[in-house]
């Protein structure tokens, strides 16, 4: 079927159709047969010539044309540039035009093309290979706009445990084998649905890479399963996933006649089953969030039961203490429990029996003894009063107002002024310290001065090279864990202390919400 031997209606309903088909505009149709027809009219009447096809977007006509520039003449143009079959003096050009200017682009009509049978051949594939491209586009630009939703399709086939999708018969998904939920097994015709993770351009057109094991995917699914989610009533605040194990998902509502778990589990788990089905029988405790993060924490905990917590703002870590018989359910299976909780919460959290609890509280004390005798130059009984009081650091000491110390059990004006004095020159006494040792390592002020993360981490900085502030704003998240020691600086803290250096080395403003 050739399109230029059809009436001229017929034309443009076929247009039409193959538009709707490909599910491309209309006029990128057009354009594609324009540009078919102008390559056989150049097969006739030379290639040399600068001809254009146009199609008449309402009646359908085909007009044919052959292009010329206006010159003053070849000498002006050097005769390098000068083109016979594309360039016409302005005596030549009024043939085709009644006044012509230097510079116009005068029109010369051309009979219409016949389409013979490798003519025809040549402007199918013309059009063919323009539509691929423009439907190709349209599929980019279509699941590019759906990054992080969920999409279902058809597994076509399985290589080397690296799952292919076919969509809609639109485009092909790629599920990595590891973006696979362990334990799945998946085999070809299955219905699967995954998250879309990214998209990118190739000549075979989009390649969307999905995956089953980020916490997005469970919280799609929730969106999907509760209307509540799904209208913003209840908002869910984080997600932590072990795939195909155990996961944790933090919801909160601000109505307070809704019951924000309870709606989210659904009665008798009819809400929460299908995503439990559809994420291989993974285990989903539904937490309470709370701005509190010592409440969040507990919450996050579940299901163990927490006696008592402990945080420290400072290092963003937090020590909680269960009974004995709780201990092993809150640490979870090869630590998975509370793995999970820090990174629900993004707190480090330490898990600890009551007994443990006690030899903490009973090392801090010492200590704290300790400090305050070597500080303070105070004797035991000193250290103890001043401990007991809820004193925790020598700067509490110096720079409180000396009227409560003076209210301690014990102690007058003249100890009140006499402690302060000693802790105030103690202080002086590290902070010189301090500087003395980040000097000789070569450290700039800027970083000795960064009062976001303790000095005895920036004094290990320092001894890693870290220099200044620019230095460790440099430093991506899990570089400067690799630095520091899990122990000392989890990812997430390490990401937050990273753009807080940035925020000051390269007067960055943040977003507080991010």
């Amino acid at each position: 079927m050739s399109f230029v031997s059809m009436p001229r209606q017929d034309l443009l309903l076929a247009i039409d159709s193959l538009a709707q088909e490909k599910q491309i505009e209309r006029n990128i149709v057009i354009e594609s047969l324009e540009a078919a027809i102008a390559k056989i009219a150049k097969h006739k009447y030379g290639e040399e010539f600068d001809i254009t096809a146009t199609i008449d977007r309402k009646n359908g006509a085909i007009s044919v044309k052959r292009l010329f520039e206006v010159i003053e003449s070849p000498e002006s143009i050097g005769e390098e540039e000068y083109n016979s079959n594309t360039m016409l003096t302005i005596s030549e050009a009024k043939k085709y035009s009644k006044d012509p200017q230097v510079g116009d682009i005068v029109e010369d009509q051309l009979p219409e093309p016949e389409f013979g049978r490798m003519a025809f051949q040549t402007a199918k594939q013309i059009m063919t290979a323009r539509v691929r491209d423009a439907e190709k586009g349209h599929q980019f630009e279509e699941f590019k706009d759906n990054i992080g939703d969920i999409i279902s399709g058809v597994v076509k086939r399985i290589e080397f445990g690296n799952v292919f999708v076919d969509i809609n018969g639109k485009a092909e998904g790629y599920i990595k084998g590891t973006e696979l939920i362990p334990g799945e097994r998946l085999a070809a015709g299955d219905r699967v649905r995954a998250l879309i993770m990214d998209v990118s351009r190739s000549n075979s057109g989009p390649q969307i890479f999905l995956t089953r094991t980020h916490p997005m995917f469970m919280e799609k699914l929730f969106v999907q399963e509760v209307p509540e989610i799904y209208e913003g009533v209840i908002k869910i605040k984080s997600v932590a996933r072990a795939p195909g194990s155990h996961a944790k998902i933090a919801v909160q509502t601000e109505d307070p006649s809704i019951d924000a778990v309870g709606m989210t589990v659904g009665m008798k788990g009819t809400r929460i089953q299908p995503v439990i089905n559809e994420c291989h029988g993974e285990k989903i405790d539904v937490i309470l969030y709370s701005e509190d993060p010592a409440a969040f924490i507990v919450n996050s905990m579940q299901p163990a039961k927490v006696a008592k917590i402990i945080v420290d703002e400072d290092t963003h870590t937090a020590a909680v203490v269960v009974n004995e018989d709780q201990q092993s359910l809150a640490i979870g299976r090869r630590g998975q429990n509370v793995r999970l909780a820090s990174q629900l919460t993004g707190w480090n959290i330490d898990v600890m029996s009551e007994a443990q609890e006690q030899e903490r509280r009973a090392k801090e004390f010492k200590e704290k003894t300790e400090l305050f005798i070597k500080g303070l130059d105070v004797d035991e009984m000193i250290a103890h009063l001043l401990i007991t009081e809820g004193f925790r650091t020598i700067e509490e000491v110096a720079f409180i107002d000396i009227a409560e110390l003076q209210e301690i059990e014990g102690f007058n004006t003249e100890l009140a002024g006499e402690l302060q004095t000693r802790a105030k020159a103690y202080l002086e006494k590290v902070e010189q310290d301090y500087k003395d040792e980040g000097n000789k390592l070569g450290m700039k002020d800027d970083l000795l001065s960064f009062d976001f993360i303790k000095r005895p981490i920036i004094m290990k900085l320092g001894h890693a090279g870290i220099r200044s502030l620019e230095d460790l704003a440099d430093l991506a998240s899990d570089e400067l864990v690799e630095i520091l020691g899990e122990d000392i600086m989890s990812g997430r803290l390490a990401e937050r202390v990273v753009m807080k250096a940035r925020e000051i080395a390269y007067n960055i403003i943040q977003d507080e919400e991010e």
